[in-house]
């Protein structure tokens, strides 16, 4: 298998502009915000990120994107290897073409159960997988906590407490989950509080003169504060044109408590368990990018100039099939493609790549492989955006090694 790097001294090289609020020293005041994206149910990169190789076209007879310039329904351009879906032509296209987005292919975690749970609860934890060697002396790993907890917990002070952590989620995902104080709340619901004032009394009575007080009260404060705003919004929904509901709805919702309050959010998006009449150019899966980056489209536009110092990162648990399946869809995979946003972010194509040219390069014949370990990309980020040192980036990913691939 000949691998490909696309780095350059540059781009791997920690020193920033100093301009930049990326990499602040630890301890210091920053402003970064950081939105993970989770698409639950593994959606199909190779349809988004398109493979410009003759192997692929021969391995989806039926749903594959024909290359840029071939037909009204063509993939768009993007560089030599790589094309893109066409249903981001209207949305995130210009962004892509403007250095604001970037793609990670091969990207994802080395579990290959091909279990939707089982591999999501192992990202969101972001540990070791069962039988890595550790270190010695490395502790033993906390599975009660999620790694976006840890790293807020690592950032302590520097989040203050108008500069929250929040799940935008009906429950809190087990990457929130852990001795950080975080509040979740979706948006998606009506405007009901999702704790009325009865509730509420007895929240702050049952936590009063303890260590979660204060985060008790805050995201009661928020909840309230996120109801007042949804029901502002379905009062004027006739007359507006953003649409009451939909995910772009909800990321214009994100983008305003983002801009203003949270540093740290999280939010899910389903439905990309596509088995069955995946479609191509057109259907069920364009479809949902179109959706998808509409939303994301209207994230970025929302944030102002607060997007500068914004990063989007959107992954998925694993990939798919590289080959269609009978039901001319595709079956669970291995390597995904993750996108990572922002007005800082230097676009492309990165990380550790592969030519998919025959079988022999994928994984067991049939996915595409993990080159680029998530943990080592998170923590690589991290690097840059809060300028958490070794000690620090191994609390938040136990055994980890991060990577700059010069995604900021």
């Amino acid at each position: 298998m000949q691998r490909r790097h696309f780095l350059n001294a540059a781009m791997a090289g920690l020193a920033m502009n100093a301009t930049r609020t990326w990499a602040a020293p630890a301890g210091s005041t920053v402003d970064s915000r950081l939105l993970v994206v989770f698409l639950r149910g593994a959606y199909d990169a190779c349809n988004v990120l398109i493979p410009q190789t003759s192997f692929y076209a021969e391995s989806r007879p039926n749903i594959a994107i024909a290359r840029p310039g071939v037909g009204a329904n063509a993939a768009l351009a993007f560089d030599a290897d790589w094309a893109l879906m066409p249903a981001l032509q209207s949305t995130l296209y210009p962004r892509i073409q403007a250095g604001e987005v970037a793609f990670i292919p091969f990207a994802g975690i080395g579990d290959l159960s091909r279990s939707h749970f089982e591999t999501q609860d192992r990202v969101e934890l972001g540990l070791p997988l069962p039988g890595d060697a550790l270190a010695p002396g490395t502790p033993r790993p906390d599975t009660t906590q999620g790694f976006l907890n840890r790293l807020a917990q690592e950032l302590g002070a520097r989040l203050d407490s108008d500069q929250r952590v929040m799940s935008f989620t009906d429950r809190l995902p087990t990457v929130l989950q852990g001795r950080r104080m975080v509040t979740n709340t979706s948006l998606a619901r009506t405007a009901k509080p999702a704790t009325d004032a009865r509730q509420a009394a007895l929240l702050q009575k049952m936590y009063a003169g303890t260590t979660l007080e204060r985060g008790v009260a805050e995201g009661l404060d928020t909840q309230k504060q996120v109801a007042l705003e949804m029901a502002d919004e379905m009062q004027r929904a006739s007359r507006d044109a953003v649409t009451p509901k939909g995910f772009e709805l909800e990321a214009t919702r994100i983008a305003r408590l983002m801009r203003d309050q949270v540093r740290i959010g999280f939010v899910d998006v389903g439905g990309w368990d596509t088995h069955v009449g995946q479609g191509g150019a057109t259907g069920a899966l364009a479809t949902r990018i179109g959706d998808l980056s509409r939303g994301l489209d209207a994230f970025a536009r929302e944030m102002g100039p607060a997007w500068r110092d914004t990063v989007v990162v959107v992954i998925s648990e694993f990939g798919r099939t590289f080959k269609e399946n009978g039901n001319r869809g595709t079956d669970h995979g291995h390597g995904t493609a993750y996108w990572v946003m922002g007005g800082g972010v230097k676009g492309g194509v990165r990380g550790e790549q592969v030519a998919l040219t025959s079988p022999a390069s994928l994984n067991q014949g049939r996915d595409w492989p993990v080159l680029n370990d998530y943990r080592g990309v998170f923590g690589g980020l991290f690097q840059r955006m809060y300028g958490l040192d070794a000690e620090q980036l191994q609390r938040v990913f136990p055994g980890g090694a991060p990577r700059d691939i010069g995604l900021v």
